[in-house]
């Protein structure tokens, strides 16, 4: 009797699975994230998706056909997600190509290299198809940068910078054509910071190293964003949204800023909606010689209680406490959230530069974090009154000071209503500025060296 009702239930399952299996794949959302970089769509199913591609170069378009789905009104949605400003994008085809497949024309406006893969379910997301198209032709990070600044030192006096004028001539008959790999692995650079030994090799003292009239550049991380929302709030606020509107408005203070006669620049790693890999985020910062590195984040813990500010650098061994390791632990992950093509070539590429670490860099790195705790407590609580460590992969570039700040706890309730004030974003936001000008006040910049 158990036998026949086991072959029955067994009959049932298969039955089920095979209705499942007719019914197709289903489109649970289709997303489009646009971004100076690359441009990103997205198709989420509760199963996995069969799919073949092919890149017609003239006029540019990527055709992709997508097996077990029929067209459906969640997929024709892509269609009105395309806006006109997106860099890569032109538009959006979909349509019935054959029983069962769907045939996806995206026209873009200029020649990409494609990345297609799928990805597992990870935290909220089920299976997920990934499609980022990045430009053959990018411009530099940091001739735009330079460009910028020179075009706001014809409406002001400011001192000239020797760098600027060197990639501004270096690259004036290059701009059109100059081709940027944003996975390509960053060029050594010699470091500008006050660690830096000089021309005689003995390292330069705080107090002596001299002043020079060249670009600062403070590079600032907006933690996750695009597909990754990273810690969201019990009221529904999302740490990416909260971080970028934290990044904009130091960005402003940082742009206005002038330090011992040095004008100061601000790059950001991401200015909008959008995901960027660990590793990019590193290598942006280090492709445009930033001085500084701050990432900003406002993270979430397991309960409510939790509160006030803190300040991360990195250790070369342990962590200094159990919550900077499970901090560090849950940062490391975005790359899994946000989608990241592990088989792409930039991997190694990743592993390599993420491996590397200096001394120099992390003694540093807490003097700045120092500065910034004592500016922070003066528009908040701290939740640890000294800088904590651990090993967070954004913060490994070799040769640039880098901290990890987190703003608040996004999972408060209290805190959370902070994150959505602009009174108090704008406070948190003079507090860094101040921070930044009292470790630059201490640690001039040295002449930047390029190797070209």
């Amino acid at each position: 009797m158990k036998r026949r009702s086991f072959i029955q239930q067994t009959t049932l399952i298969l039955v089920l699975g095979a209705h499942q299996l007719a019914r197709g794949a289903g489109i649970v959302a289709v997303r489009v994230w646009p971004a100076p970089d690359y441009s990103r769509v997205t198709i989420e199913s509760d199963t996995l998706l069969r799919f073949s591609q092919n890149f017609v170069p003239n006029p540019p378009r990527l055709a992709v056909d997508i097996e077990g789905i029929t067209l459906n009104p969640a997929l024709k949605e892509l269609v009105a997600k395309v806006g006109p400003t997106d860099p890569t994008i032109d538009g959006i085809r979909v349509g019935q190509f054959g029983p069962k497949v769907v045939r996806l024309v995206i026209d873009l406006k200029q020649a990409i290299v494609p990345q297609v893969f799928s990805l597992p379910p990870v935290a909220a997301y089920q299976h997920r198809l990934v499609f980022d198209l990045y430009p053959t032709q990018v411009i530099d990070p940091l001739e735009a940068l330079i460009a910028e600044r020179l075009k706001d030192q014809e409406t002001a006096q400011i001192p000239t910078d020797p760098l600027g004028e060197l990639i501004a001539k270096k690259n004036a008959s290059l701009a059109s054509s100059k081709k940027f790999d944003p996975s390509q692995k960053a060029p050594d650079l010699v470091a500008p910071h006050a660690y830096q030994t000089g021309a005689t090799g003995q390292k330069n003292q705080e107090n002596s190293a001299p002043t020079t009239d060249r670009l600062i550049i403070v590079a600032l991380d907006a933690g996750h964003g695009g597909e990754d929302p990273g810690a969201i709030g019990p009221a529904g606020t999302r740490e990416k949204d909260v971080v970028l509107r934290l990044a904009h408005l130091l960005r402003e203070r940082i742009n206005a800023a002038v330090v011992n006669g040095n004008p100061m620049r601000a790059f950001l790693t991401r200015d909008a909606d959008f995901f960027v890999p660990l590793h990019v985020r590193v290598d942006k910062a280090r492709r445009v010689q930033a001085d500084l590195f701050i990432s900003l984040h406002a993270d979430a813990f397991f309960t409510p209680r939790p509160q006030g500010a803190s300040v991360f650098a990195l250790s070369q061994g342990g962590a200094s406490s159990t919550t900077a390791r499970w901090m560090a632990a849950k940062e490391n992950k975005a790359d899994l959230i946000g989608g990241l093509n592990v088989k792409a070539k930039d991997a190694q590429v990743k592993h390599a530069l993420l491996d590397m670490s200096t001394t120099a860099q992390i003694k540093d790195s807490l003097q700045l974090g120092n500065a910034m705790l004592s500016e922070i407590k003066r528009v908040g609580k701290l939740h640890k009154d000294q800088v904590e460590q651990a090993s967070f992969a954004v913060l490994k570039a070799p040769d640039i000071p880098s901290v990890l700040v987190e703003a608040a706890f996004i999972s408060n309730p209290d805190e959370e209503i902070k994150l959505n004030s602009d009174e108090y974003l704008e406070q948190l936001a003079n507090a860094l500025m101040r921070s930044i000008e009292r470790y630059f006040s201490k640690n001039p910049p040295l002449a930047r060296q390029r190797q070209v």
